[in-house]
């Protein structure tokens, strides 16, 4: 039987190096690949490209690597809550290309499926579109956008299989999913892993066809980014 399995998380990184592109899940701090971005940091690679839709706080997720220069360019939807990759952006340490969000996970998507491209209303009319072909369908107005080629990806699962397949849980199913095969090599960590057979096949969100190496996380930490509770 096929198993995508490696036994930790610098086996799962192997190959990593600097100057590459890479996509990374999650949505704030919900879903990140908490331990690939651990090991990025203490591999000490440098001039990165990272997509992901923001890039964490400035003591977590992303925001690690941005302490440590390591990422040249920031391709996201979002600045967020962090100061440092707020401060960077503005002074022009670092390279920053916002995209509409949408837009960010159909790029992510088409190249998960083998498109070339895309067109999309968003953006049109708009600074977004500078320099970008356009074109007009059925009287609407559309923009076309190249699919990602990053080398890799880093996905984080609630559950997974030793075969791959990938279960995802509540907000950490947002850009997780699109980004699986969508880079040279997926790596999906998770919070359970378990042997080929035992996930419901009625239950799984992405097949083990996608992911090329999977490995079973340690110590999530799951921030919350801005905590609200209700008065007492």
């Amino acid at each position: 039987m096929i198993t995508k399995t490696v036994d930790s998380v610098s086996e799962a990184l192997q190959g990593v190096k600097d100057n590459m592109m890479m996509m990374l899940g999650g949505f704030g701090l919900s879903g990140i690949p908490e331990n690939a971005i651990a090991h990025l940091v203490k591999l000490n690679v440098k001039g990165l490209t990272c997509i992901s839709n923001n890039a964490g706080v400035d003591d977590f997720g992303l925001g690690l690597l941005l302490q440590k220069k390591q990422i040249k360019k920031m391709i996201s939807s979002y600045v967020g809550e962090n100061a440092e990759f707020e401060r960077q952006m503005l002074s022009g340490e670092l390279d920053v290309e916002l995209i509409p969000q949408g837009t960010l996970a159909e790029r992510c998507r088409a190249a998960q499926a083998g498109f070339p491209a895309i067109y999309t209303p968003a953006g049109y009319g708009t600074e977004v579109a500078q320099g970008k072909e356009t074109r007009e369908f059925d009287g609407k107005m559309y923009v076309l956008e190249h699919a990602f080629k990053a080398d890799f990806a880093f996905i984080k699962a609630w559950k997974g299989d030793t075969a791959g397949n990938l279960i995802f849980k509540g907000t950490a199913r947002n850009f997780n999913p699109v980004m699986c095969g969508a880079a040279t090599v997926t790596v999906a960590e998770v919070e359970e892993l378990l042997p080929a057979g035992e996930l419901d096949p009625n239950q799984i969100h992405i097949p083990g066809v996608f992911v090329q190496r999977i490995f079973e996380g340690k110590n999530y930490e799951k921030r919350i980014e801005q905590r609200t509770v209700r008065k007492r």
